[in-house]
């Protein structure tokens, strides 16, 4: 007897329906979501909150300034849980991006595109690459680089000052340092990014090097954060050798690496001057930027990236450094309202 090959039509039926099912699941979840952002969005508007570690969610929830919205306390959207409540009377959206540059600029893009924000306040620890800073200080930064936007040159290349802004050349860093030596590592051209904006022409970048954030914002901090009280002590048992201290107005870095090396950590300071180096701030101010929306940056110092003679700190003091920065983002957005009575 032949084969049959036709299947019958309840065959046909079945294979639709689990088809249907698999294809139909998700896109289901997202307009249910997209549903509860419509009418959250009729509410008024919202500070959008983005960090980036479980640390650092965690500190900020336990700062307790954060109520939950009483019917959607969080909607989830494209793998992101975003949470939704007010920060002492404030609408706020908050979500934990990720880690890197990556993570950070699309979160940001999707945040923005969904909810209608009044800016964004991004926060989280950092590495310190400044000598006049300590571990749990907390840095209000007024301008970010991004510099992980480097060529890496041929070792026979010349450097181009008129391409870019610094270079790392890696022969200085020979061991032993014998004058004249070569190292087929080379060096790195820091190049500037290329921003593109809605008050630009389109399609048309802008070359940058440093991400100012909002000078508005910037002028808050630096009238009502300066001298706030912050945790000297992760326990009972361990603290800092100083009260740490909260600076408005210096500069930071971001590049798709940890920072975890005195030499390169000077690199940093003495070529750009900067006093923290994170994975995330300025691709979110650029985003930001980007969509004509203000943004503010309030970082935690969690280490010496790499000046310390022994491990890391950064996972014993990140916690501290955490708290102190939960308590800076509250603070800032408690003083707002003196400045937008809109929020």
């Amino acid at each position: 007897m032949a084969a049959r090959l036709v299947p019958s039509l309840l065959e046909v039926l079945v294979l639709i329906s689990l088809v249907s099912t698999c294809i139909s699941s998700k896109p289901t979840n997202r307009i249910k979501s997209l549903n509860v952002i419509k009418e959250l969005n009729r509410k008024g508007k919202y500070i959008g909150l983005i960090t980036v570690t479980v640390t650092e969610q965690n500190a900020f929830f336990a700062n307790g300034a954060f109520i939950p919205h009483s019917k959607h306390p969080f909607v989830d959207l494209a793998g992101r849980r975003f949470f939704v409540g007010k920060v002492n009377g404030t609408k706020a959206i908050f979500v934990k991006c990720g880690v890197g540059p990556v993570n950070a600029a699309a979160t940001t893009q999707q945040l923005l595109d969904h909810f209608d924000l009044k800016g964004i306040i991004h926060f989280g620890i950092a590495g310190n690459v400044n000598n006049s800073m300590s571990i749990g200080d907390v840095s209000i930064p007024k301008q970010l680089a991004d510099t992980g936007k480097w060529d890496w040159l041929n070792p026979n290349a010349t450097w181009d000052p008129s391409i870019y802004v610094a270079e790392l050349d890696f022969v200085k860093y020979n061991e032993p340092n014998f004058n004249g030596s070569n190292n087929l590592l080379g060096h790195l051209g820091y190049e500037t990014e290329q921003f593109f904006s809605e008050s630009g022409d389109p399609n048309t970048p802008q070359l940058l090097l440093w991400a100012q954030v909002s000078e508005d914002w910037l002028q808050v901090a630096a009238t009502n954060l300066e001298g706030i009280e912050l945790e000297q002590c992760l326990n009972s048992s361990l603290c800092l050798p100083e009260k740490p201290k909260l600076v408005v107005g210096l500069s930071g870095s971001t590049a798709n690496m940890f920072v975890d090396n005195a030499a390169y950590r000077d690199f940093l300071f003495h070529n750009f001057n900067v006093t923290s180096a994170d994975m995330e701030s300025s691709a979110v101010v650029m985003t930001s930027l980007s969509n004509g929306l203000p943004v503010i940056v309030i970082r935690g110092l969690s280490d010496l990236a790499g000046r310390q003679s022994g491990k890391n700190a950064y996972a014993t003091f990140g916690p501290l450094a955490a708290r102190n920065t939960a308590k800076a983002v509250v603070e800032f957005i408690n003083h707002m309202h003196a400045f937008d009575s809109s929020i």
